[in-house]
């Protein structure tokens, strides 16, 4: 099987209360080492996260394109990819909150479609061709970009939630996606389900999908022991859940948590739980139940979030790093694998301790030595080393 990709979606979901500007830079931070919903222009955001990074992929998550004229959003992320040196990803959503579409007196129900068309456009320019274009809300004459791209295929994914409509695009332009409906039990079950969408779109329209550009999104806390997380996690969770996803944003059919215990059973307990609050070998098993249902995704990006503070968070994402990366892609397989065999061979390696001991015992003065030999003294690989005790004891006799 390929090794997954990891990644952080940093949307941020920030609680309000704290200084906006230090909020922000919070984020840099966490990137440099890797109020709710508060980045207004994801590619400004990148462009500064890209001066502090060399090597990670900065995606924008997401540009919501019924909101731009496709013509700029393709100047921008151009510039992001040039300025990033060529890292960008270009995140592409239809926009999930009715909020902003009832600022920009924009009908909901047309938004999908817009999507659809604005990501066609772009697609076209990034080719290099030049465009004209009437849509009922964008105009485009014999317009091309200056610069290309710095890649030669900037990925383009879209976001996928509940409808099949980001499926249904990904499969039509051939380009990634990322699962966002994810974060939910039901929505862990579905991903089969949505997957198809995709495999249908693409045979439809002559393209191809493929699962190593399929991102899925999860959540976690992790620490060294359950305990320790969800003491960590529970009143932010609870705080998070509460006041952003059932006070703000009112989702049907949720209700409020009642302490912090009950934040956590309900997000994270159970088998079939698509939040992790717990340990390292936790949050493998998540991932590994979610290979299996899905059939296979190329990346795991998990959801940054404030339910434990800054110091907790930054130690959590460090354990994913050191633990459950190396486990999920095999690196300490061979490592398992020889101390194994070292172990269950010992015979094996008895020779080359009787090879050094032959050696002292030609030596009178180092035969002598051996009742002041202790263990641990000997400059040599512990597998090659005879029990020099054992020996001495055969002298004393």
């Amino acid at each position: 099987m390929a090794r997954l990709k990891f990644g952080a979606f940093l949307a941020p979901h920030h609680p309000i209360g704290e200084h906006p500007m230090l909020q922000f830079r919070r984020d840099l931070d966490f990137v440099e080492p890797s109020g709710w919903e508060t980045i207004a222009s994801p590619e400004m955001f990148l462009a500064a996260a890209g001066e502090r990074t060399k090597r990670i992929k900065l995606g924008t998550g997401v540009v919501s394109l019924p909101y731009h004229h496709p013509f700029n959003v393709a100047q921008r992320m151009v510039q992001l990819d040039h300025m990033t040196g060529g890292r960008a990803i270009f995140g592409s959503g239809p926009g999930a909150l009715a909020s902003d579409a009832h600022t920009l007196g924009i009908d909901p129900m047309t938004q999908r479609d817009r999507q659809d068309e604005a990501i066609a456009i772009i697609r076209r320019l990034f080719r290099g061709e030049r465009v004209t274009a009437k849509s009922d809300w964008f105009t485009i004459n014999d317009a091309a970009l200056q610069i290309l791209p710095l890649q030669e295929d900037m990925p383009f994914v879209v976001a996928s939630q509940i409808s099949p409509s980001g499926m249904t695009l990904a499969g039509k332009y051939g380009i990634g996606i990322i699962s966002l409906g994810s974060m939910s039990t039901q929505g862990l079950m579905a991903l089969p389900t949505q997957w198809g969408f995709a495999e249908d779109a693409a045979r439809k329209h002559g393209t191809t999908v493929s699962r190593s550009d399929w991102r899925v999104l999860l959540t976690w806390h992790i620490a060294e022991t359950r305990e320790q997380a969800r003491r960590e996690a529970g009143a932010g969770l609870m705080r998070w859940h509460n006041e952003y996803v059932v006070g703000t944003l009112q989702r049907p059919g949720l209700q409020p948590f009642t302490s912090p215990e009950d934040a956590v059973e309900k997000t994270a307990g159970g088998e079939f739980a698509a939040s992790t609050v717990g340990t390292p070998d936790d949050l493998v098993k998540m991932i590994r139940n979610l290979m299996e249902v899905s059939g296979g995704v190329g990346a795991i990006i998990g959801f940054a979030h404030d339910w434990a503070n800054p110091e907790n968070t930054r130690r959590s994402w460090d354990m994913v790093a050191r633990y459950v990366i190396p486990e999920i892609n095999g690196y300490l397989t061979k490592l398992r694998e020889s101390q194994k065999f070292v172990i269950e061979n010992r015979a094996v390696f008895e020779r080359a301790g009787q090879a050094v001991m032959a050696k002292i015992m030609e030596n009178e003065k180092a035969a002598a030595a051996l009742p002041l030999t202790g263990p641990g003294r000997v400059a040599i690989p512990t597998v090659n080393a005879p029990d020099l005790q054992k020996e001495a004891a055969k002298r004393k006799a």
